[in-house]
């Protein structure tokens, strides 16, 4: 069909854009609630050692889930601990209840309201449907314009995610309350609040109970996606672990991730009817349990002291002495903290984990703004032609010098596909070039289509790869790429050129691990994506002996501390 495309992409785009302005306000208002609900709940948790805290989990599961799963948590929570993923399991924690909180208040009520009305149920109803079948990563795009970049848009995103369930089974358990009941609780001339506070919730409380319990799985489950956008926590390590193919690491997050899944299943599951509720009420345990979260709380928030970081209304400050970075496994990360712990000596300055679209996100809404940031920033890269931005000066060599993109290939691919492999071994363009093409990819044109338009503006620069390369029969080649906006141009053009030439192109898009580890184990066929002598330096020097270097396919490449142009600074050093 030759219709024309709707516009409906943009037409989100500008809804989104219009509510980050018109309700910028109370963003901040919710952003402000959220993360000092966080700190607390993290104060509250790190008070004392870590074995404090063991042994008050250990007894709440004993208490709702009998001693043998008592001896299994305190156990598996001293195995947390000695493996050094304690504070990142409280950050988890802390979010997992923030979440599980919000989804209790929030999603209750609405299910009580979705139960005594049809009309509010048939409203609700589609709209839990699209909650729950649309990708989780979605919701981290809005909620990043919204919210910022950190903890604040994973805990949104988590709720939105988890919130279904709570609302689901509040709504059926009410409904499933005998209609007898209801009529001798109307015979009795029971008000609607008495006959829902003392008939129909307590009768479906469990079910209740069972899709609070769901909710707070769900807002587990996405501690790994919210770490996209810089959450901390247990996610934020398996996802290092992941972009660095770091198989131990990974394990042990997960298993981490897994043990504090099953306690708070438990927990939750038990405690409407605790185990040992005939020894001691729940009210006293409950009563003793708030009394030791609230006093904890006041005795933090009075003692604890406010560190003052310079002046007030200093870029630094109005910054929050956050450096706000991409991918943990990008070398470009580890250059940055080197620059941050040991050359410059920025201690009260933070690197703040999360991806380069969440990077470009943060970016994008200081500019509009027009206030202060720092990012972590590389070139060639769309961001330098759409807004007018400056690299921070390097006295030290942090970030070394210009580099390359090398073309890397799978060895065995000159005897399969020689002529693939000589196109590229060829490939080979100019900054501008790769610019031409994510200019025209941020303005709004999909990738391929990019691509096809400049090979069809560029056709002597693409003779030049093609000259002399055999034609391809069909023979499917993969190329493996990270979702840069440098890659994404330069894969898809080459990807383009090898289809023109007769192969059957497949694009993978991974993390830069798995990058390197497809190529040099012969998953993948090749990548014009290796960021060498610095930035995958640790990643090429584990794999070139299985790998086979064809070069440079663009030199003078330049990594750094990126600003804007009207922050008024001009080296790392005036960050002090």
């Amino acid at each position: 069909m030759n219709m024309p495309k709707i516009p409906l992409g943009a037409w989100v785009d500008s809804l989104v854009d219009w509510i980050t302005i018109v309700f910028a306000g109370l963003f901040t208002f919710i952003t402000n609630v959220i993360e000092g609900l966080l700190n607390i709940l993290v104060d509250v948790m790190s008070v004392g050692p870590s074995i404090v805290l063991i042994i008050v989990l250990t007894l709440l599961v004993t208490y709702t889930s009998r001693w043998p799963l008592g001896v299994f948590t305190f156990l598996s929570l001293l195995l947390i601990d000695n493996l050094g993923y304690w504070e990142a399991s409280i950050q988890t924690l802390a979010i997992v209840i923030l979440s599980g909180a919000l989804t209790i208040v929030i999603g209750i009520p609405i299910g009580i309201w979705c139960a005594q009305s049809k009309t509010v149920r048939k409203i609700v109803t589609p709209i839990l449907d699209f909650m729950q079948t649309m990708p989780a990563f979605v919701y981290l795009i809005p909620a990043i314009l919204f919210f910022g970049i950190g903890v604040v848009p994973g805990i949104i995103a988590s709720f939105i995610f988890a919130i279904a369930p709570t609302i689901r089974m509040t709504n059926l358990g009410i409904q499933e309350v005998p209609n007898d009941l209801i009529e001798a609780s109307d015979a009795f001339g029971s008000t609607s609040s008495q006959k829902l506070f003392k008939v129909q919730i307590p009768l479906a409380t469990p079910t209740i109970m069972a899709g609070v319990n769901q909710s707070i799985m769900l807002a587990l489950s996405m501690v790994v996606t919210a770490s996209l956008v810089g959450a901390p926590g247990l996610g934020a390590e398996v996802y290092r672990a992941v972009s660095q193919i770091n198989v131990g690491q990974g394990f042990e997050a997960g298993l981490s991730i897994v043990i504090i899944a099953i306690i708070l299943d438990r927990i939750t599951q038990n405690l409407r009817k605790p185990a040992y509720e005939n020894i001691v009420s729940r009210k006293i345990i409950f009563t003793i349990l708030a009394i030791l979260v609230v006093g904890t709380a006041l005795f933090g928030t009075f003692t604890k002291e406010k560190a003052v970081n310079g002046d007030k209304n200093s870029i630094a400050a109005k910054a929050n002495y956050e450096i706000i970075g991409i991918e943990p496994g990008a070398g470009l990360m580890k250059l940055t903290k080197k620059a941050i712990n040991d050359d410059y000596k920025l201690d009260d300055w933070k690197l703040v984990e999360g991806s380069s679209a969440a990077m470009v996100a943060e970016l994008k809404k200081a500019i509009d703004k027009k206030e202060p940031i720092v990012i972590t920033g590389w070139s060639p890269h769309w961001m330098f032609a759409k807004y007018g931005l400056k690299y921070l000066e390097d006295p030290k060599n942090s970030f070394g010098k210009d580099e390359n993109i090398n073309t890397i290939a799978r060895k065995g691919l000159e005897k399969d596909a020689p002529g693939a492999y000589k196109i590229l071994d060829q490939f080979f363009w100019e900054t501008k070039d790769m610019e031409d093409v994510m200019v025209k990819v941020a303005e709004g044109m999909s990738p391929s289509e990019a691509a096809e338009k400049w090979i069809k503006e560029n056709q002597d620069k693409v003779s030049e790869w093609t000259k002399g390369a055999e034609s391809g029969n069909g023979e499917k080649i993969k190329l493996v790429y990270v979702a840069w906006d440098t890659e994404i141009a330069s894969t898809n053009v080459i990807g383009k050129v090898l289809e023109q030439n007769g192969y059957d192109v497949t694009l993978s898009q991974v993390e830069v691990g798995p990058m390197f580890a497809g190529v040099a184990n012969g998953s993948a066929d090749a990548m014009v994506a290796a960021w060498l002598p610095g930035t995958h330096l640790e990643y090429y020097n584990k794999y070139k002996d299985k790998m086979v270097d064809l070069g440079p396919n663009l030199k003078g490449t330049k990594l750094g501390l990126v600003v804007p142009d009207y922050v008024d600074i001009d080296s790392i050093e005036d960050l002090k």
